[in-house]
């Protein structure tokens, strides 16, 4: 049985969507991000096989280093936040918590904001 902390080659692309998902629930975690955007080559997976587990997020191995793992985000943010802060606050959540849950090493988070949407208000919902 192949180890999810320390991926075979062969076995990149369910790895892949292990360490997304993983990014996924960190950057929706992060205050101020509605979403994430999907990208094309994930909207075409959705289409032929469904839902897929690395919605607006990409994941990329090092050649060279097995254990390194390039990661890009692609977040819908909040209107009325300070951008670049809530973009750093990404990178550190997904790097933190994509390290300590696989032990993979993350080189690089990098943050796409693919738009900006308002906050509902609470009080028009009635």
């Amino acid at each position: 049985m192949p180890d999810p902390l320390n991926p075979a080659k062969g076995d990149r692309s369910m790895t892949q969507g292990f360490v997304a998902q993983y990014a996924v629930e960190a950057a929706l975690g992060t205050p101020g991000v509605y979403d994430l955007d999907t990208t094309p080559l994930v909207s075409l997976k959705e289409t032929l096989v469904g839902e897929h587990e690395g919605k607006g997020v990409l994941v990329y191995f090092n050649d060279a280093k097995e254990n390194l793992v390039n990661i890009t985000v692609f977040p819908i943010l909040y209107y009325g936040n300070v951008l670049p802060e809530i973009a750093w606050n990404i990178q550190e959540r997904v790097k933190n918590d994509v390290e300590k849950y696989t032990g993979l090493m993350v080189e690089s988070v990098n943050v796409h904001v693919k738009g900006v949407v308002a906050r509902e208000d609470p009080a028009k919902q009635k």
